[in-house]
């Protein structure tokens, strides 16, 4: 078992940024690939982007490619998602995710699942 918990998330205005943190525990983390997503009001939850386990190779959406960044640090059992030039339209519930293989942006492929931190983005 992984637990994932996530934080990080808030108010910001339009153009901001924000650090979303999301901490492992449990079995050996950089055994995982990580992947953030993310859930808008009234709609499905969607792909953000994703990390491999331990070279940190990385794969975005188009939509947030150039201004959210992903990472990692295994000694600290985090993974991170930096995002830049926030636009409302960003506003929603981020979840992070854990796997144990390659990237990818398929939600049934991950096998656990933290609670979300919400952000809200304003114009």
């Amino acid at each position: 078992q992984v637990q994932l918990v996530e934080s990080g998330g808030g108010l910001v205005q339009a153009g901001g940024s924000l650090r979303l943190s999301c901490a492992a525990s449990g079995r050996t983390f950089s055994g995982y690939a990580m992947g953030w997503f993310r859930q808008a009001p009234g709609k499905e939850r969607v792909f953000v982007a994703s990390i491999t386990s331990t070279d940190g190779k990385t794969y975005y959406t188009d939509s947030s490619k150039g201004r959210f960044t992903i990472s990692r640090d295994n000694a600290k059992n985090t993974v991170y998602l930096q995002m830049n030039s926030l636009k409302p339209e960003d506003t929603a519930v981020y979840y992070c995710a854990a796997r144990s293989g390659g990237l990818t942006p398929f939600q049934y492929q991950y096998d656990y699942w933290g609670q979300g931190t919400q952000v809200t983005v304003s114009s």
